[in-house]
C-alpha cells in the first residue's frame, strides 16, 4: 500500500514538475542542473520499484536502500510541491519559506525523530487487581524492526539503558522484533537486548512470521517463524505462543496472556475487524475473575479478547502511528486514524478495561518519524475500589 501511494504521488510530482517547468514567469526553473535534479529525484520511486523487482530476495540491505531512497524522494519532492503550490498563486517567498521548513522537518524526522526515545507514563487502575500488585511497574516496547536500525550498537544500548533506568518489574514486547527475517536477530542484537535486566515477555507480529521474505523457496515462512521464536527464547525472553503464564507477587497472582500473530491474517492486518484465532488455546482454563493482562500485536483483536471476558489491560503495537503524528493536543492526529479506530496511546472502556497501543521503536517504509518518536511506555498498576 505504501509503495502504491509513493508511485501515485511520484506520477503526480512528475506532472507538477512538467507544469512548473513550462512556466515562463518568476520562479520558473532556468538552471540545467536544477532540471537534472528534478529528473533524478522524480525517478527515485521507480528505482525503488525496479530494485524490488530485480532483487532475487528482499534482504536487509535491499530494504534499507529502498527505505532511504523513499526518504530521499520525500525530502526532495514534497518541499518542491509546496513551493509550486504557493508560487502558482504568486506567493513565491511564502512558498520558499514553507518548503524550507518542510525540508528541515523531514531531515529532523530521519535523525533525532527516528532515534530520540520518548518515555510515556500511564496508570491503570482496577478493583480486580490484587493488593500485592498495587504499584507494580510494567515497561512496554514494540516494533523494533531490527533490520531497519541504522546503528544497532548505539541505539539498542540506549534502549536497554532507558528501560533499566525505569526499574520495571516486567518488560513486555508486543511484536515485530525483526523486519524481514530471523537473521536480523543476530548475536550482536541478542547481546544488546539481553542487557535488559527485568524478565521480558513477548509475542510475535506480522513481520516476525516471514510474510515479507521474497525468496520463500529457500526461506519458508514457517521456518523463519520457528527461528524467530527460538532466538528470542535463547536470549532469555519468554515468548508467549497463544498461552498464558501467571505473574506472582507474594501470595497474589495475575494472568499474562500472549497471542501470536496468525500468518493467515497477514493480508488483513490493516482491517478494522479481524477474525480472532488462538483465543481458546490461549485462555484455556484461565479464570475470568483473575486480573488479566493480554499482549497482542494487532490492536483490532482487542474487542474479541474483552468479549471473551479477558483483557483488563491489553497491550498492542503494530500501527506506529504511521510514523507521522501531529500532536498539538493529547493523542493528536495521524493518517493512521483513517485506517484504525484505535491507533495510538491509551483507550479506556466504560467498564475500566484499558487498551494501550505503543508507537514502536523501529521504522517501516521510510526511515523517519515525525511527531511519533520511538516510544517506551511505563505502566503503573494501581488497585482501586
Amino acid at each position: 500500500m505504501l509503495l502504491i501511494s509513493i508511485i501515485t504521488l511520484g506520477l503526480a510530482a512528475i506532472v507538477a514538475d512538467w507544469l512548473h517547468c513550462r512556466r515562463r514567469g518568476p520562479g520558473a526553473p532556468k538552471s540545467r542542473l536544477y532540471l537534472i535534479w528534478i529528473v533524478v529525484t522524480d525517478l527515485l520511486p521507480f528505482a525503488v520499484l525496479a530494485l524490488g523487482v530485480l532483487s532475487p530476495d528482499n534482504t536487509s540491505p535491499v530494504i534499507m536502500a529502498s527505505m532511504w531512497m523513499v526518504w530521499a524522494w520525500m525530502a526532495a519532492t514534497l518541499p518542491r510541491l509546496v513551493y509550486y503550490t504557493f508560487n502558482f498563486f504568486g506567493w513565491r517567498r511564502t512558498g520558499m519559506l514553507l518548503a524550507t521548513a518542510l525540508a528541515a522537518l523531514l531531515v529532523i524526522g530521519a535523525t533525532a525523530g527516528r532515534t530520540r526515545l520518548r518515555v510515556s507514563h500511564t496508570e491503570v487502575c482496577s478493583a480486580k487487581l490484587p493488593e500485592a500488585f498495587d504499584g507494580a511497574r510494567i515497561v512496554q516496547i514494540s516494533d523494533l524492526h531490527l533490520g531497519t536500525i541504522v546503528r544497532p550498537e548505539r541505539e539498542l544500548t540506549r534502549l536497554a539503558d532507558r528501560i533499566n533506568a525505569l526499574q520495571p518489574d516486567w518488560v513486555v514486547f508486543t511484536g515485530d522484533l525483526v523486519n524481514i527475517r530471523a537473521e536480523e536477530l543476530d548475536e550482536r542484537a541478542a547481546r544488546l537486548l539481553g542487557r535488559i535486566k527485568a524478565p521480558v515477555y513477548s509475542v510475535t507480529g506480522n513481520h516476525d512470521v516471514g510474510a515479507y521474505i521474497k525468496d520463500s523457496l529457500h526461506h519458508p515462512m514457517a521456518e523463519n517463524l520457528r527461528e524467530v521464536i527460538a532466538r528470542q527464547r535463547a536470549m532469555g525472553w519468554n515468548l508467549l505462543d497463544d498461552e498464558t503464564r501467571y505473574l506472582h507477587r507474594g501470595r497474589d497472582s495475575i494472568s499474562l496472556t500472549g497471542l501470536s500473530f496468525d500468518p493467515a491474517l497477514r493480508l488483513l492486518r490493516h482491517k478494522r475487524d479481524l477474525p480472532a484465532t488462538g483465543l481458546e488455546r490461549a485462555f484455556a482454563g484461565v479464570p475470568t475473575g483473575l486480573y488479566n493482562l493480554t499482549l497482542v500485536h494487532v490492536p483490532q483483536l482487542r474487542s474479541k479478547i474483552t468479549a471473551a471476558g479477558y483483557g483488563d489491560l491489553v497491550l498492542s503495537g503494530h500501527v506506529h502511528a504511521m510514523q507521522c503524528k501531529v500532536r498539538p493536543w493529547g493523542r493528536g492526529w495521524s493518517p493512521a486514524a483513517l485506517l484504525y479506530r484505535e491507533w495510538s496511546g491509551r483507550y479506556e472502556d466504560s467498564d475500566g478495561k484499558v487498551l494501550y497501543i505503543n508507537d514502536g521503536i523501529g521504522c517501516v517504509g521510510y526511515p523517519m518519524r515525525l511527531g511519533a518518536r520511538p516510544e517506551i511506555t511505563l505502566i503503573t498498576l494501581k488497585r482501586c475500589e
